[in-house]
């Protein structure tokens, strides 16, 4: 193969995930690895473009531009990770897109791991051609992003969609530090304490969902709250922005036998004053969604944006 590429990097605590895509961002080849996420910023990005360059001589190919979602908090202007979590040294102040590209002589771009996600699954996922969706993922806590008008909508101070860290959702304290915060009812560690905190027993949220399914009804009714989270989340955009369109992704989702009765519930019984149908589409790109939404990023810095609609 000798053909123009794209590469999308997703940079997790644990794993790092490379993909090489065409243009129209079909996939070529990925490859996953562990990210050095405690050997400083320079480390983390050496790992990921090895990685693509790896794919680039295996397959004969010449690089566009490389995309890179990453977990934390971002400067996608100047391509700099501005905060991360405990997962990560020598991360944070890290620029991430300078380092990529004086390695591979390319456009690279920089967006958080969320963000990149929706992207993603607007260009060639689940919501595929959709103007205007809530992105949800369902990990450790729970993120948000959203597409306006075709355009990912970040607002000014980049918080825009962080549907995760609203309040309204209970009284529990939350991994910021805030109260009653959606991530408190439907991210994992949400999950896992209010399972303890009704039967006493401190569980995964893999085991409170097997539990969930073999007839515990603390662990059931615990997967019930954070699915009228999550309708709760729909129809605050609903209301506020009239966007009806919901993606949901990560860890969680996969239980979504178990949220999606209360979440339709909750839907039905207080509807959009809209009066549109609020659709919920879970993730079909999977562990791809972050770095196949990057490589659509840096695509329409390379080539022009591609329409929406």
């Amino acid at each position: 193969m000798s053909a123009e590429v794209l590469a999308g990097i997703d940079v997790g605590g644990t794993n790092t995930k490379v993909l090489l895509t065409t243009p129209d961002l079909e996939v070529v080849d990925r490859v996953d690895l562990p990210t050095p996420a405690h050997a400083g910023g320079a480390a983390i990005v050496a790992t990921g473009v090895r990685a693509v360059t790896d794919l680039l001589d295996r397959h004969r190919a010449s690089l566009a531009g490389v995309g890179v979602g990453a977990a934390g908090v971002v400067d996608a202007a100047t391509g700099t990770v501005l905060v991360t979590g405990n997962s990560f040294t020598g991360w944070a102040g890290y620029g991430v897109t300078a380092a990529v590209t004086g390695a591979l002589g390319v456009p690279a771009t920089l967006d958080n791991d969320v963000n990149a996600f929706l992207l993603g699954e607007v260009a060639t996922g689940a919501v595929a051609g959709e103007p205007d969706v809530l992105g949800m993922t369902l990990g450790t806590g729970v993120g948000g992003a959203l597409v306006l008008g075709g355009s990912l909508f970040a607002g000014p101070r980049g918080a825009a969609g962080e549907i995760g860290h609203v309040p309204g959702f209970g009284d529990a304290v939350c991994t910021c530090g805030q109260v009653g915060h959606l991530e408190t009812l439907a991210g994992a560690r949400g999950i896992a304490d209010r399972y303890e905190e009704r039967s006493g027993r401190r569980r995964s949220v893999r085991e409170v969902a097997e539990a969930a399914r073999t007839g515990d009804t603390d662990a059931a009714e615990v997967f019930a709250r954070a699915g009228w989270g999550l309708a709760r989340a729909a129809l605050l955009t609903a209301g506020i922005l009239d966007v009806t369109t919901v993606v949901i992704g990560g860890g969680i989702a996969r239980s979504w036998d178990l949220l999606e009765p209360a979440t339709t519930a909750a839907i039905e019984a207080e509807p959009p004053v809209s009066g549109a149908p609020i659709r919920l589409a879970l993730s079909t790109l999977g562990s791809d969604a972050v770095a196949l939404g990057a490589a659509a990023q840096v695509r329409d810095v390379v080539f022009g944006a591609a329409p929406v609609v």
